[in-house]
């Protein structure tokens, strides 16, 4: 079984876009019964998510996928995406991964090749040792030059997840999770957080094209863009067809009609009120 997500999205771009919905994994039958099922605080999760956007990422040693250390700090000097993973996902993780993939190779055109780079780490330890993240790569046919996968000592799993706002609940199909992707600028610092299973181009672009021109990225706050992430994110639903999952918007189009009934039902006997009333004053003034 596949890890549990939340995924994309009160705050920014794409609000809880989210959030990704949290995403690796809600086993979400139902928007209304996501939050009772997974194991992860799904508003927490975002917000604690959203609180890291400003924040420079602390001073962190990994292992690549031959075993050597990496420090994160190595990276500065270039836009940087950063993903968490866990190599026991078998559905959404390895999904996420090749969605994310795809955005990578179209920006790659679109802004030209080693302008920026890309990490997934394996917070799942000691089980997402640099082997398994080796085959998880392989497997998911990952072999972008400007791509690693790393893993972190486990004692250090904590404070890293901390740094890019990231918190998981483990469950007993797996974890529970933010499905988020961390956009970090060339000084380390987390500028924007891109949430949801399928990720496009577009979602990570425009902040990475922002930083190469050596602007600040400023994500979208508006109400709407909220308003929309969080629709978004309370209509993802497990798919049990396909084993992920999908946006359904039955719920709030149901809410929406019955909202429209009810209002339109108001303005009739309203109207109807106001009608009989007038009839009553003529019907007065006539005797």
């Amino acid at each position: 079984m596949a890890a549990r997500l939340l995924p994309r999205s009160p705050w920014h771009s794409r609000w809880w876009r989210t959030l990704a919905l949290v995403a690796c994994a809600l086993a979400i039958a139902s928007p209304a019964s996501a939050q009772e099922r997974s194991g992860l605080d799904v508003d927490r999760a975002l917000t604690v998510s959203q609180e890291a956007i400003g924040r420079q990422i602390g001073e962190h040693i990994l292992l690549d996928r031959e075993g050597k250390p990496v420090l994160l700090s190595s990276y500065r000097g270039k836009p940087l995406l950063v993903s968490f993973i866990y190599t026991g996902c078998f559905v959404i993780c390895p999904t996420t991964t090749r969605s994310l993939q795809s955005a990578v190779n179209e920006l790659e055109k679109a802004v030209g090749p080693n302008q920026f780079n890309v990490v997934s780490v394996g917070f799942n330890q000691p089980e997402d040792s640099p082997q398994a993240l080796k085959a998880f790569a392989r497997q998911n046919g990952i072999h972008n030059a400007n791509w690693n996968f790393l893993s972190p000592p486990m004692a250090t799993v904590g404070a890293l997840a901390k740094d890019f706002g990231f918190i998981f609940a483990a469950t007993p199909a797996g974890f529970d999770h933010v499905l988020q992707v961390s956009v970090l600028d060339a000084q380390g610092r987390i500028v924007h957080q891109v949430y949801g299973e399928k990720l496009a181009a577009g979602d990570l672009g425009e902040p990475l094209k922002m930083l190469l021109n050596g602007d600040t990225y400023h994500p979208s706050n508006s109400f709407l863009s909220n308003l929309v992430d969080r629709v978004r994110i309370l209509c993802t639903v497990y798919d049990p067809r396909t084993g992920g999952y999908k946006v359904d918007y039955t719920l709030p189009l149901q809410i929406g009609g019955g909202v429209t009934f009810f209002v339109l039902m108001m303005v009739f006997f309203f109207n109807e009120w106001r009608a009989s009333r007038a009839r009553r004053k003529r019907e007065r003034g006539a005797d």
